[in-house]
């Protein structure tokens, strides 16, 4: 099993820190959501960490250097969310949904990856329920995010 990941944010309700733009957007069952994108060891640290809220139609994008086992976990993290994983060909191959906000620190339970996975998107809890998603589904990229491998 891969190791641990910090779920979580770039801090603030605002876009700020992570890379984000009016590009900044992924599109899944017919569904777009302007996401914040954490590609650095510290922006997926951090993830969603500390929000008190996510607004509708966005989500965070977290991109991995190698498709491998992912594993997230829900420390400090105070909204619940929908993780879905995707492997190089940005297939849907793993999903947990509606996970719980966890302030137990280190004793948060992690929420691992069923296959090797190399993008996590993260969205309001519901959403995957909402998109009546399937493995295989595919995820789109717009024009701010980097291309395939």
């Amino acid at each position: 099993m891969s190791t641990l990941r910090l779920l979580a944010a770039c801090g603030a309700l605002v876009l700020s820190g992570c890379a984000s733009g009016a590009d900044s957007w992924v599109e899944l069952g017919g569904q777009r959501y302007t996401v914040e994108v954490a590609d650095d060891d510290e922006e997926r640290a951090m993830g969603l960490m500390f929000r008190e809220e996510m607004p509708e139609g966005s989500g965070m994008i977290f991109i991995h250097e190698r498709q491998e086992p992912q594993s997230y976990w829900m420390k400090n993290t105070k909204i619940p969310l929908d993780i879905l994983y995707f492997d190089d060909s940005r297939k849907l191959v793993s999903q947990q949904r509606d996970v719980p906000p966890c302030s137990a620190g280190n004793q948060c339970p992690p929420y691992p990856s069923n296959a090797p996975a190399r993008y996590v998107l993260e969205l309001n809890a519901g959403q995957a329920a909402k998109l009546k998603l399937n493995d295989g589904a595919v995820l789109t990229f717009g024009p701010g995010l980097p291309p395939k491998p």
